[in-house]
């Protein structure tokens, strides 16, 4: 046997080829055998049956949020069964597992329908379910955005997304379609035809086939709305001078919303204002700043050529931003002379310390440093972030540091606190995601998340009480102070950093706010993280940090920090 084997071995030493030959071909039946029973067992598919959503990722996969869609769909409303079946594949089944035989045929539908709106008569805090809507592929009910998902689709989720962007309507549609939009373009329907489970909450009706469940959103900011791709910015009062505050005028005796918003963005202006039947275009300066914003009932003039919209009168305005940029804002460089000074943008990780540099940099003109490097931040335009720390050529320097010797290298610091129930998720979703990405479902539902807290919870109090005690000259501003009243606490940041105020550019700022780096709330979570031991020793780290500055006659900590 031995002798074989050495026959063998000298047969491919001289032979390498063939020995290669034979691996290779061992290595594709191996492969060969491997797909196939992978196969084994699945059902056969007709060359002719459809795809469940054209273009559509595989069931379970994360969908990005998508604009605009105008989803041509492979079934038409002719009660065929097989075209049901092409459509919905296995899950458009009845309880029994029989296809259902046409879409009259509900099968217990009705009772779905009442109780899914039991289930929304629970909602009706966060929204107000109008009713059932005809949907048509080739003209939507709801134009704004809209996102699918396959598995984890409910009524919440939609909602939710559709609230954060501002838009006054949700609608939900084949159990796993999400629209949104500020106003509905369809006729109501019969309650009976949303007959689709919700399918990431069973029992929960998602509309149906071709039908949307439409909800009317009680927004928190009911001023945040959109129209389209404007942004709906409120109702103001005339502007004292209004050919400098607002430029360009034009007549319109048939007003509509989109028409003034066109006609602003055609001139390349930010702001359109309806005025009745006078549209107005210009920038948010001094002489109209969007600060003082009005009852809207002020406003509410019915637009001649709108059924729904409002366009305001000749004293009170209704202001959308256009999608035009405001470029008085947009130049950034380096500092002309080497800084005598290094001023620390300082923060925990997942304050927000990037979308804080973002405004620092319109604001001021000047390009913002780093402690660290990130390629992905200097290939979205902080290119200051390639240069040393020390270099001077920044206007000031992001860290996440809080040891004595680090802290004590600056000679003046930027301190933004954020609630800590915010930012360890933030950061959390940085960790395993990216800076605009999320964390998987494994990971949080794994060991990693409370690992995760154990070991940055006590940092986020720590970072703060340092900088407190061994910074030299310490500016605190809270992450949601600045969101709140972005125009004030900017100017705050601007002047600890020695550079003159400009009120138009800080204006300028507001409309420019989010720049590259804001996380969708696409995939925000469902469910509250933080185990009650969790929320214990995190509360005790806030009133750690509440006393250590108030100690120091700063404010405190906002009350939302205790929202548990």
């Amino acid at each position: 046997m031995a002798k074989l084997w050495f026959k063998f071995q000298r047969y491919f030493r001289r032979k390498p080829v063939r020995f290669f030959t034979f691996l290779v071909l061992y290595l594709t039946a191996g492969s060969l055998v491997f797909l196939h029973s992978g196969f084994v067992g699945q059902p056969a598919v007709s060359q002719n049956q459809a795809n469940p959503a054209a273009g559509a990722p595989a069931e379970g996969a994360e969908l990005p949020f998508l604009g605009d869609l105008n989803l041509g769909r492979a079934f038409r409303d002719t009660g065929e069964t097989s075209s049901i079946a092409r459509r919905y594949g296995p899950w458009f089944k009845g309880k029994d597992g029989n296809e259902r035989a046409k879409l009259g045929d509900y099968g217990g539908a009705w009772s779905r329908a009442l109780k899914g709106r039991v289930i929304r008569e629970k909602e009706e805090e966060r929204a107000k379910y109008i009713g059932c809507y005809l949907d048509d592929t080739q003209s939507r009910a709801l134009r704004g955005v809209s996102f699918f998902d396959y598995k984890k689709m409910t009524i919440f989720r939609c909602q939710d997304n559709c609230a954060e962007r501002g838009y006054l309507y949700a609608g939900l549609e084949f159990g796993a379609e999400c629209y949104c939009g500020h106003k509905i373009q369809a006729t109501n329907v019969s309650e009976a035809e949303c007959d689709m489970d919700c399918k990431g909450e069973r029992g929960s009706v998602c509309g149906g086939a071709n039908r949307l469940s439409v909800y009317r959103l009680q927004l928190a900011q009911e001023s945040a709305r959109r129209y389209g791709s404007a942004v709906f910015r409120g109702c103001f009062r005339r502007p004292d001078n209004l050919s400098l505050a607002l430029p360009v005028t034009a007549a319109m005796p048939n007003m509509s919303v989109d028409k003034c918003v066109d006609l602003c963005t055609e001139k390349e202006y930010p702001l359109a204002a309806l005025a009745g039947t006078a549209c107005h275009c210009g920038f948010p300066t001094t002489r109209f700043p969007l600060h003082e914003r009005e009852d809207e009932q002020l406003c509410a003039q019915k637009c001649s050529a709108e059924e729904f919209e409002s366009c305001g009168t000749p004293s009170y305005f209704i202001v959308y931003q256009t999608q035009v940029q405001d470029n008085r804002c947009m130049d950034r460089r380096f500092l002309p002379a080497k800084s005598k000074q290094l001023i620390a943008l300082a923060s925990f990780p997942g304050a927000g310390n990037t979308w804080a540099r973002h405004l620092i940099e319109l604001a001021t003109g000047f390009y913002t440093g780093s402690y660290y490097f990130d390629g992905s931040l200097y290939n979205k335009g902080f290119k200051g972030e390639r240069d040393h720390w020390r270099s001077g050529r920044t206007i000031c320097i992001k860290t996440h540091e809080s040891g004595q010797k680090e802290i004590e290298a600056f000679d003046a610091a930027i301190l933004l606190i954020r609630n800590p129930y915010k930012a360890l998720m933030a950061e959390f979703n940085r960790k395993y995601g990216g800076h605009i990405g999320f964390a998987a479902h494994a990971h949080w539902k794994g060991k990693e998340w409370p690992e995760f807290v154990r070991n940055y919870a006590p940092w986020w109090a720590t970072h703060t009480l340092d900088w407190l005690k061994f910074g030299k000259k310490v500016l605190v501003v809270h992450f949601e102070d600045l969101k709140q009243d972005l125009f004030v606490q900017l100017g705050r940041m601007v002047g600890l950093l020695g550079v003159a105020v400009r009120e138009d550019r800080l204006l300028c700022v507001e409309s420019q706010k989010d720049g590259n780096f804001k996380r969708s709330g696409l995939r925000k979570l469902e469910y509250d993280p933080y185990t009650a031991d969790m929320q214990k020793t995190i509360s005790a780290y806030i009133k750690r940090v509440d006393a250590a500055l108030k100690g120091r006659n700063l404010t405190g900590v906002p009350e939302d920090y205790y929202p548990r």
